[in-house]
Parts: C-alpha cells; sequence; structure tokens
C-alpha cells in the first residue's frame, strides 16, 4: 500500500522487511550500507514504492513486495514433484491445497528421491534458480554400494558422458563407508532429469538411496520429512544473490 503519491519512507519499509526497528534502518541509511534500485542512499526521508523498488542492504536485497511466500519442503520418497496429478497420486500441490497464494515448485525431484524442493510465488526468482546459465548449485547425499574407488571423485569432476551430454560435478566427498554401503557427498549445478542417478549408474555405482539436501545457499538441516517451513529473510536474500537479483 503506498503512503501517498510519493511512497513510503525507506526506513519504515525497511522496518516492515525485518530489518529492525526504524531507528536501526535510520542508522543503516546513514552508514551508506542501503541501495535502492542500484543508488546507494544516505540521506533519510527518501519514499520509495515497496512493490517495484529494487533495495539492497549490505548487497543483500531484501523482498519488500507484499504477497510472496517462499516455503521449503523436505519431500518425502514416494511424493511426486507436481502441484497437481490427474491420477490422484500424493503430489506437492496435496501440502499447499487450499492457500490463496498460487505456489509453484522450484526444479523437480523423481518420485523415490527425497530431500528439498523449494515452493514460492515469485517467478522472476523461480526462472533464474531453475535457468541452467545461472548455475546455481544443487548438494545431494546419494548412498550406494561399494567399495569405490580412490578416483571416482576425480572421474565424476572430470565428467561424464551420458546419451543427452557431458556432465560434470562440481564437487565430491566420501561421507562415510561401511561394509558395502557407501555414503558420497555430490555438488552439480545441471538439472537434467534425474542426473544424479545416471552419473553414478554410468561409473558402476546405482545409487540405492538419495536425499537432496541443498539448493544453492538454502540447506535442508534437520527439517523433518514431509514438512513445509517459510524461508527466511536471509536465505531469500541469499537466493537473490545467487541469481543476480
Amino acid at each position: 500500500m503506498i503512503e501517498d503519491q510519493e511512497g513510503i519512507r525507506l526506513q519504515k519499509v525497511l522496518a516492515s522487511a525485518g530489518m529492525g526497528s526504524r531507528r536501526a534502518c535510520e542508522v543503516l541509511i546513514e552508514q551508506g550500507r542501503v541501495s535502492v534500485d542500484g543508488e546507494v542512499v544516505k540521506e533519510q526521508g527518501k519514499r520509495v514504492d515497496p512493490e517495484t523498488a529494487v533495495i539492497h542492504v549490505d548487497g543483500m536485497r531484501v523482498q519488500t513486495a507484499a504477497g510472496h511466500t517462499y516455503l521449503a519442503l523436505n519431500k518425502p520418497v514416494g511424493m511426486l514433484s507436481a502441484m497437481s496429478d490427474s491420477d490422484g497420486r500424493l503430489n506437492v500441490g496435496d501440502l499447499v491445497e487450499g492457500r490463496r497464494d498460487r505456489l509453484f515448485h522450484v526444479g523437480r525431484l523423481d518420485a523415490d528421491t527425497e530431500g528439498l524442493l523449494l515452493l514460492m510465488n515469485d517467478g522472476e526468482l523461480a526462472h533464474r534458480l531453475t535457468h541452467p546459465s545461472y548455475e546455481v548449485t544443487k548438494t545431494y547425499l546419494a548412498e550406494v554400494i561399494g567399495p569405490v574407488a580412490r578416483d571416482l571423485g576425480k572421474r565424476l569432476r572430470a565428467g561424464i558422458d551420458l546419451e543427452d551430454g557431458l556432465v560434470r560435478a562440481d564437487s565430491f566427498k566420501l561421507v562415510s563407508s561401511h561394509a558395502n554401503r557407501v555414503l558420497i557427498e555430490l555438488v552439480l549445478h545441471e538439472g537434467r532429469k534425474n542426473i544424479v542417478r545416471r552419473m553414478l549408474e554410468e561409473v558402476g555405482h546405482p545409487v540405492q538411496q538419495l536425499v537432496r539436501t541443498a539448493i544453492g545457499p538454502v540447506q535442508l538441516g534437520s527439517q523433518r520429512t514431509g514438512k513445509l517451513r517459510p524461508l527466511t529473510r536471509d536465505e531469500i536474500g541469499s537466493l537473490y544473490k545467487a541469481v543476480g537479483m
């Protein structure tokens, strides 16, 4: 809601966005830590339209537009990465049915994979998070049958040639090894269908269990399976930063 034709005072917009009290936000402005539409603001009294202004504090985007929703879901095995299903199968949309805000999921996980999915109604951010040119990383924990060769990480980082092209892991880590069960962590910025399963299948280690633990800077952490939570202000800002917004 616009306060008048000139907009709302910047410190009030920042306070409403959770950046602290109005006085604390005035201090941020005085210190030159706030920019609006690419221009640093140091004087008090500037008015902005929170629906259209692009505001950063310490280089981090602050979401000020009303009506945007950002959620993290720990998708369970068996749930479809879809907002509806004509056959009535369990899907992500079942969890947000009845909400006023029309949400959509960012990226996909196959039904047999659990882990982090983002849901939002911010179309530009969602587009950038999924577009390959922005190279937003995804982190996975994969349980495979071992033992694994010492050079497995080197091979995955060098690139695996699949039927739809070469794919490289950004990083590889051996997390644990017990008997013939090996847990590895893979980080990729690829978004092709079943890419982790296909990579590991190609090198002779079919996936037994797979969990996505992070999308860019947002971590799954201890979030329980099947539960939704709102993203924090810092998480939203870090997603904007990851895609150059």
